[in-house]
């Protein structure tokens, strides 16, 4: 038997005064008397607390935007798009004009089963960070490998500017080499202007500097960037980070084109390129942007 209930027995069955009885159980006469008029109003539902949640809540997620969010969620991650909670805010701000913290869509999405919480990571302040300052400043480019339909091997080259992490050219070649690089470094020029400055890693196909020691001179793509006066930056062998932009980016379009068809054709992975390219470029909030 709780306390509210003995109280309640005392002064209703027993008879005893409300301040006999406070004194007895050591609470106020003010809380005896309000036990005692709510169990005359509402009987033997006063032994138990009143519930403390509000019978309103204007700020709570109605059950249909629960299920929005779920499905946008399922949907993004059916496409290879980023699916995260800060995403899925923009895409309802942006698209159904509807706002609704981060936080609360986490909190729904792990209620759904859609987000497994981990554990708490290092910090971002705790990353040491740059950013070129204005476009055309620094482009960051680098070589990944795909694999077609009929499991043939192939290397996709991107060329991504490092301030506003547009995708400048994105091309898939049998094999990277220094004269494809020239040519599409070129192109991506003649599109977009010349940058000041180029960041890559150490492949071979944008330095020689360690082919047998670096004795034979500069390559080709090398010797380009010499003529046309443009800087080349190198991240240090075994430190992918430094080009992490870049790096992101390929991460970023491997899991999109792993939810596409796998292409049969180079030309076929070409398409698929472009239509990424479209979309990461002019539809895909960016989280380093602020969406």
């Amino acid at each position: 038997m709780s306390k509210r209930q003995q109280v309640i027995l005392s002064v209703v069955l027993e008879g005893r005064t409300q301040a006999d009885v406070a004194r007895t159980y050591q609470v106020s006469e003010a809380t005896v008397s309000r036990w005692v008029a709510r169990y005359r109003t509402d009987g033997d539902q006063a032994f138990e607390p009143r519930s403390r949640r509000p019978t309103t809540s204007p700020t709570q997620v109605s059950d249909e935007l629960v299920a929005r969010i779920v499905n946008l969620r399922d949907q993004l991650t059916m496409t290879g798009l980023d699916a995260g909670p800060a995403t899925i805010a923009w895409h309802l701000e942006h698209h159904t004009q509807t706002v609704v913290s981060v936080a609360t869509i986490r909190r729904y999405l792990i209620a759904a089963g859609r987000i497994t919480p981990q554990p708490r990571k290092r910090p971002r302040s705790s990353y040491i960070r740059f950013q070129a300052e204005l476009p055309n400043q620094t482009w960051q480019t680098d070589m990944t490998h795909w694999v077609l339909a009929d499991h043939t091997g192939v290397e996709i080259l991107t060329w991504l500017d490092d301030h506003a992490r547009y995708a400048l050219s994105v091309t898939a070649h049998p094999t990277v080499t220094a004269p494809i690089v020239v040519t599409t470094f070129d192109h991506a020029c003649d599109l977009h202007g010349y940058p000041a400055s180029v960041l890559s890693d150490n492949g071979l196909y944008y330095t020689a500097r360690f082919s047998r020691g670096g004795t034979n001179g500069p390559n080709r793509f090398e010797q380009h960037l010499i003529d046309l006066g443009i800087e080349q930056k190198h991240s240090r062998p075994n430190h992918p980070t430094t080009c992490g932009k870049v790096e992101r980016f390929q991460q970023t379009l491997k899991k999109w084109l792993a939810r596409q068809p796998r292409a049969r054709s180079i030309n076929e992975l070409q398409a698929q390129l472009d239509t990424f390219i479209e979309l990461y470029n002019h539809h895909r909030p960016h989280r380093s942007l602020n969406r």
